[in-house]
C-alpha cells in the first residue's frame, strides 16, 4: 500500500472516531424538568417545603421550577401555572391544590399531555395523579381535638377558624377535629368561621368570633397564617390564659406566643419532607416506578405544647429547616 493511501485511511478512521464521539455526546440525557406549583410562596410552611424540594432536585440532578399564587385562594393562577408547565415541556408537576374541584381539569390536562403528577399536602379530584404525599389530615384533625381537650379543664366552648371550603385538607382537618370534640361531654358548643388564609383576615375573624361568642375559651387555627392570626387576636385582646389557642404549623410568631402563654399547642407538620419526597417521587416515576395513588405516603405530624416544647424531638419539629 502506498504511503498516500495509508494516510488517507488514517484520516478516514479519525473522522469515523470523531463522529462516533459526537453522536455519543448528543444522546446524553438532559435533567428531568419538574415544576412545583404550591399554594403560596410566602409562609414558613412553604419555604420549608421548597427547601426540601431543592435538596431533592440537587440530589437527583433535576431542573426545578417553583411557582405559587399571591394568595391561597387563587386556584385560577395555579391552573395557569400548570398550563405553562405543560407548554414549557416539564416532565412532572409537584402540586398542592387550592381547590379540590377547581384545579381538577388543569391537572387532568397535564396528565393527558404525559406529565407525571405528584400531589403533596392538599388533594385534587383527578384520576391523573400518580402519587399522593403529606399529612393524614383527618388524623391530624383528631390530634388537634386531643390538644384542645388537654388545653384546659372544665367545660369547653370551641371556636374554629378555618380556610376555604374548597380546600380538601382544611375540611378534612375540621372533620377529624369535630369527631373528637363532638364525642366529649365537656364540649358545650363549636362555632366555625371560614376566612381567607392570611394573618390579618384570621385575626379579624377570630376577634369577631370571640365578640359574638364571648363564652369561647379555646380557639383553633387550622393552618399556619390562621394560627398566627388567632394567636395574635387572643394576645392583643389581652385574653391569654382565659382563651387557649391550638394552631397548625410552626411559625415563629406562634412559637413566641406559646412561650408567652397565648398558644397552648401546635400541630407540627413536616413540610420539608413533603417537598423532598414530592421531587424524589417525581424522579422515581420518570424512571419507571409506580405507586398506588389511593394510598397517601404519610409524613410525620407531632403535637408540640408548652410542656414538651423544649424536648429534643419538639425542638426538631419546631425549628428544623426553618
Amino acid at each position: 500500500m502506498k504511503r498516500n493511501d495509508r494516510l488517507l485511511l488514517l484520516l478516514l478512521a479519525a473522522v469515523v472516531f470523531l463522529c462516533g464521539c459526537t453522536a455519543e455526546s448528543a444522546v446524553v440525557s438532559q435533567p428531568y424538568r419538574v415544576t412545583f406549583v404550591a399554594k403560596s410562596t410566602e409562609t414558613e410552611f412553604w419555604r420549608s417545603a421548597f427547601a426540601g424540594a431543592n435538596a431533592a432536585a440537587s440530589e437527583y440532578n433535576m431542573e426545578l421550577t417553583v411557582v405559587g399564587p399571591e394568595t391561597e385562594e387563587d386556584f385560577q393562577a395555579q391552573n395557569a401555572f400548570i398550563a405553562e408547565a405543560v407548554a414549557d415541556g416539564a416532565d412532572a408537576i409537584v402540586f398542592s391544590a387550592i381547590s379540590y374541584t377547581g384545579n381538577a381539569e388543569a391537572i387532568d390536562a397535564a396528565a393527558a399531555a404525559g406529565l407525571r403528577i405528584v400531589v403533596i399536602d392538599s388533594d385534587v379530584d383527578s384520576q391523573g395523579v400518580d402519587v399522593r404525599i403529606g399529612t393524614d389530615n383527618v388524623q391530624a384533625g383528631r390530634m388537634t381535638g386531643t390538644a384542645v381537650l388537654d388545653a384546659r379543664e372544665g367545660t369547653l366552648c370551641i371556636g374554629i377558624v378555618n380556610f376555604s371550603l374548597n380546600s380538601r385538607n382544611g375540611q378534612e382537618r375540621e372533620q377529624g377535629l369535630r369527631e373528637v370534640l363532638e364525642a366529649e361531654a365537656r364540649v358545650t358548643a363549636i362555632h366555625t368561621v371560614n376566612t381567607v388564609a392570611n394573618q390579618q383576615a384570621a385575626q379579624a375573624a377570630a376577634a369577631g368570633l370571640m365578640k359574638e361568642h364571648p363564652e369561647i375559651n379555646v380557639l383553633v387555627g387550622l393552618n399556619e397564617p390562621l394560627a398566627v392570626g388567632v394567636g395574635l387576636a387572643v394576645d392583643q385582646m389581652d385574653l391569654s390564659g382565659r382563651v387557649q389557642v391550638v394552631g397548625f404549623d410552626t411559625n415563629v410568631v406562634c412559637i413566641d406566643l406559646m412561650r408567652a402563654g397565648a398558644v397552648s399547642a401546635l400541630i407540627a407538620q413536616n413540610p420539608y419532607a413533603m417537598g423532598y419526597l414530592g421531587v424524589e417521587k417525581a424522579w422515581e416515576l420518570l424512571e419507571g416506578a409506580s405507586f398506588d395513588p389511593a394510598v397517601w405516603l404519610d409524613t410525620a405530624t407531632t403535637i408540640v405544647d408548652r410542656e414538651n416544647m423544649f424536648t429534643p424531638e419538639s425542638q426538631k419539629a419546631l425549628f428544623a429547616f426553618s
